[in-house]
């Protein structure tokens, strides 16, 4: 695919900024950039990207003078993935339902459904208009998937779940698995029936190999636009709020709710049973074992505000040093004692 300069700016909606005939083949990161692709920086970038050798640069708006063609945008990051979209080669797949799927007894398919080979629709199961669904899929019986969502290979979407539209499932990640409850007695783990079941809402991705269990009774939820990374547990009955990040290997324990617009680093953990306020940032391997509030930049574990968390870890590099220092200080004071 070939596109000229002028063409980029105005798919971008940016301000030219050079020659809008130059003709860019494709696009790639600052470090392997050639002579006819295009590539970004943003500001922290803005002196590497002055020595490479790209055709031209996707630049922040106020990035002041640069030699070399450019498009300067409002977000950078944006205009470059709308450029990766438009520049990557659209896969084509099979329409209709593969004569190697299986499709059971009242099954409700949408418009321009494409089910792939060695994929199981279980019975009375819905699909939404245009949805892929890719091999070795299986949805449970009375699920629902909403429209244009995407489905990799080796999804499980068990009996009873929904999934909304424009959601993308990922290879391996299974959405209503049973949730971990069992009650003890004389040392005997006995299963809870887990009868609820799990609802991701419109417009969110689930990583690869992420577990989201199906509740106890009544609902799991993923809320509208949350984006799940990969090898990420969500316990049965957890309410995740719209807008949210979780990071790989992040693990929210059953019966948690959390807020709008939250953020958990990667290997971050909760307790169950807790509220975490919206629109909070947790960083990598937190700990939170307790209620939080709104609006908090929290690490560390027990989970405390960052910034105190930066002090301690700071001064625990001093220990060794201190220890000396209290040494030396008791010998002092016993010396004086004497």
């Amino acid at each position: 695919m070939k596109k000229t300069l002028a063409e980029i700016a105005e798919l971008t909606c940016g301000r030219l900024a050079g020659d809008g005939d130059i003709c860019v083949t494709g696009v790639s990161s600052l470090d392997d950039a050639s002579s006819s692709e295009i590539t970004f920086a943003d500001e922290k970038h803005l002196d590497e990207a002055r020595s490479t050798h790209a055709a031209a640069y996707i630049l922040p708006e106020g990035a002041g003078d640069f030699p070399a063609p450019a498009v300067y945008v409002e977000d950078v990051r944006a205009a470059f993935a709308r450029l990766l979209e438009a520049f990557t080669p659209k896969l084509v797949l099979p329409e209709g339902v593969s004569p190697e799927a299986h499709v059971g007894k009242d099954v409700k398919l949408g418009h321009g459904v494409r089910i792939l080979p060695f994929a199981v629709v279980d019975d009375h199961a819905q699909i939404g208009d245009h949805t892929i669904i890719y091999p070795h899929v299986y949805i449970g019986q009375y699920a629902s998937v909403g429209a244009d969502t995407l489905i990799y290979s080796h999804v499980t979407i068990r009996e009873h779940c929904v999934v909304g539209d424009r959601c993308i499932i990922q290879p391996s990640a299974v959405i209503g698995s049973d949730g971990f409850g069992f009650t003890t007695k004389d040392g005997v783990h006995t299963k809870v029936p887990q009868v609820g079941n799990a609802v991701i809402e419109d417009d969110c991705e689930i990583g690869a190999n992420d577990c989201i269990d199906r509740a106890t009774t009544g609902s799991t939820v993923i809320g509208h636009g949350t984006k799940i990374d990969n090898l990420v547990h969500i316990g049965h009955n957890c309410k995740i709020g719209e807008g949210c990040l979780i990071v790989a290997q992040t693990g929210i324990s059953g019966s948690t709710q959390v807020g709008h617009h939250v953020t958990f680093g990667g290997q971050t953990g909760t307790v169950g049973h807790i509220k975490i306020g919206a629109n909070s940032l947790y960083a990598a391997r937190t700990g939170i074992i307790g209620n939080m509030p709104e609006g908090v930049f929290c690490a560390g574990f027990p989970a405390q505000p960052h910034k105190e968390w930066l002090k301690m870890q700071a001064m625990m590099k001093r220990l060794p040093e201190l220890r000396k220092e209290i040494k030396e200080l008791r010998k002092q004071l016993a010396d004086k004692q004497k």
